[in-house]
This record gives structure tokens, C-alpha cells and sequence, in this order.
């Protein structure tokens, strides 16, 4: 068992005024005990609340927390089903025991410090120059340059942790010592971030070839310098859904032609269209794709996202979009980077 759960656990056999001093010393919101049998197997769960109830019903603080013990709890298993995630949250069950085959508990959700638990590898692209921001990434790499305080790769490496990524790369080129001097010691939860070194330039996606080994059996691949608050965890579910191998993150991109537009055959007029509005889907440059997608991207070669993704189209894979409604800027400009600057002012 780690030794980060054996606070929120308690035998079945200890007195009931002992849960109560566990309790008060858990370290945690979400005031709960989990009860193990002498084989360390999970039988039930302890609030105060079934203290209480216990207390009322005529049970003694000496009496084993067995007798008081919530039966009927909620769990998770291997590997984790973040919509079963999503249903407790909305019952406000914050504390969620991960279970082995042998219901034994291997890991604990808690939902007061992240949001989620996605069985996500995530590695963002943190190697290019920045060359339209000169000069401020003459000597700093445009992840690091701050908006509101905080890097914009810190920004994106933190939403995650909170939604429960925890095996998270990056890949690093152009003044990477920088990047991995900032990633030497753990960041937000005691997440280790990997800084990956790219021997040169591979595009887009190209140097996820280059990260040695993953995990989970989806990985998320993004730029490091987007400022977005993209609800991670519903697009996980939407890519799970549709059974892709592969979902682009796409924003809604209009465009609004101020002239009658004529359509052709050669040099015949076939119909007219009157400031026509013109409504299309931009790629935002996150993904999710199934590992077995790394297949497709070629070793020691410059591999771009757009690749990939025609790569899979050509061979019949499923290759979906997301819609992202929410707050996405690429950071590519210095009237990008002003403007993310002020909408950091007023976001979290």
C-alpha cells in the first residue's frame, strides 16, 4: 500500500473513538476513512456523519468501526472510468478508492484537489524558437515568457495536473537547459515533469518518437504556448465515445465575405450568394490519440500533426474533432501575446 493512503485507511477491528482521532487528523477535505479486514481488503467506508448515526443508534465508541461503517461505497477500478469519475463528483463524493482484482486498495482519488483522473500521458511541444516574438525569446523560450505572473507552459502543465495527469513530457530544443533547469524539481500534486531533449527539429509530432516510454493507452499531445481553459475531461470522454483513433481540439472559426460571391461552372454563373457567412473549424493544436497511433510517425524524421492526421485519414482510421468552446489563443505574435497578458488579468 503507498504510504500516502495509509492515512485514510483504518482496520475494522479498531474502537470507534480511534477513527474519530483518524479523522480529525486526515489531511483532507473529504473527512473519510476507508476500512480494511485483517488481508487488507476494502469493506467499507467511515465518516463522522456514520459516527453519528452509529452513536444514535445506540453504538458506543468502543464498538469495532465495523458496526458503523457505510457498507454500500463507492469505488474505482483499473483502469479508471472517468465517467463513473464524473457521476460521483455530481453526487459530491469526493474521495474515491481505486481497487485491485483482490479489492485492495492500489490508489485514491480526491476530487478536493484535482478535478478529475484522466489515464492520460501528456507531452507538450516546447522546442521551437518563437522567432515572430524577437526579441523576448532571444533569451528565454516563448513557453517560459509569462502571462500574469506565471509561464504560459505552467499555465497548461497545471490544468492538467488538475484534471489528474500525472505522467506528463516535454519536448525541448531551442534553449532547453533553460526549460529543464525549471522542470528539475517536481511542480503542483509532486508531479515529475520530464523534459525530453530533441536532437533537432521533427515538427509538430514528430518528436513524440522521442519520449521513451508511456504509460496509459491514450496520450494527449498539445503546443506548449496556447493560453485555453479546454475541459480536458470531456474531451477525453468525447474521444472514448466515438472510439477514435485520434481527435483534434478545432475552434470555431468564421468567416464573413462582405460581397455577393458568384458560383462557377468555368466561366458560367450558377448561382449567387450574398455575403455569404462562411462557418469553419481551426485546428487548436491539442490532441488525443490511441497509442498504437505512434506507428504511424516515422523515426528521426520532421512529422507534423497535419501528418499524422492524413496518415490515419488515408488508411481508414476514425479521426474526429472536438469542439472547443471555451478560451483558446495561440501566443505566436506580440499582439497575441498582449492580448493573452490581459485576459490573464481576469481568469483563475
Amino acid at each position: 500500500m503507498k504510504e500516502d493512503i495509509k492515512p485514510f485507511t483504518i482496520r475494522d477491528i479498531e474502537p470507534v473513538v480511534n477513527a474519530l482521532k483518524r479523522l480529525n487528523r486526515v489531511h483532507s477535505q473529504a473527512m473519510t476513512l476507508f476500512v480494511i479486514d485483517a488481508d487488507g481488503r476494502m469493506t467499507g467506508t467511515l465518516t463522522d456523519g456514520d459516527i453519528r448515526r452509529g452513536l444514535i443508534a445506540g453504538r458506543g465508541v468502543d464498538n469495532p468501526v465495523s458496526d458503523v461503517m457505510h457498507r454500500d461505497f463507492s469505488h474505482l477500478t483499473n483502469p479508471v472510468d472517468v465517467s463513473h469519475i464524473k457521476e460521483l463528483r455530481s453526487r459530491s463524493i469526493t474521495l474515491i478508492p481505486i481497487l485491485d482484482s483482490e479489492h485492495r486498495i492500489v490508489d485514491i482519488v480526491d476530487l478536493t484537489k484535482n478535478r478529475s483522473a484522466l489515464p492520460v500521458d501528456a507531452v507538450l511541444m516546447a522546442g521551437g524558437k518563437g522567432e515572430r516574438l524577437r526579441p523576448m525569446t532571444l533569451t528565454t523560450p516563448k513557453p517560459l515568457l509569462e502571462i500574469g505572473g506565471r509561464a504560459i507552459i505552467d499555465r497548461n502543465i497545471d490544468s492538467l495536473i488538475n484534471y489528474g495527469v500525472n505522467r506528463i513530457s516535454v519536448t525541448v530544443n531551442y534553449l532547453a537547459e533553460q526549460l529543464t533547469a525549471h522542470y528539475a524539481t517536481p511542480v503542483a500534486n509532486g508531479v515529475k515533469v520530464e523534459c525530453v531533449p530533441e536532437e533537432r527539429f521533427y515538427g509538430t509530432i514528430g518528436a513524440l518518437k522521442m519520449v521513451k516510454e508511456f504509460e496509459n493507452d491514450t496520450i494527449l499531445v498539445m503546443n506548449s504556448d496556447i493560453l485555453t481553459n479546454i475541459d480536458y475531461e470531456d474531451f477525453y470522454l468525447h474521444f472514448r465515445r466515438n472510439g477514435a483513433m485520434l481527435s483534434a481540439a478545432a475552434i470555431p472559426y468564421t468567416i464573413s465575405v462582405p460581397y455577393g460571391i458568384f458560383g462557377l461552372d468555368g466561366n458560367r454563373i450558377t448561382s449567387v450568394a450574398e455575403k455569404p457567412v462562411y462557418n469553419l473549424y481551426a485546428n487548436a493544436g491539442i490532441y488525443l490519440m490511441r497509442r498504437e497511433a505512434m506507428r504511424y510517425i516515422p523515426d528521426n524524421e520532421v512529422f507534423n500533426a497535419t501528418d499524422l492526421i492524413e496518415s490515419l485519414v488515408a488508411d481508414g482510421q476514425t479521426v474526429i474533432r472536438y469542439p472547443l468552446s471555451g478560451l483558446w489563443i495561440d501566443i505566436g505574435t506580440p499582439e497575441e501575446y498582449r492580448k493573452a497578458c490581459e485576459l490573464a488579468r481576469h481568469l483563475s
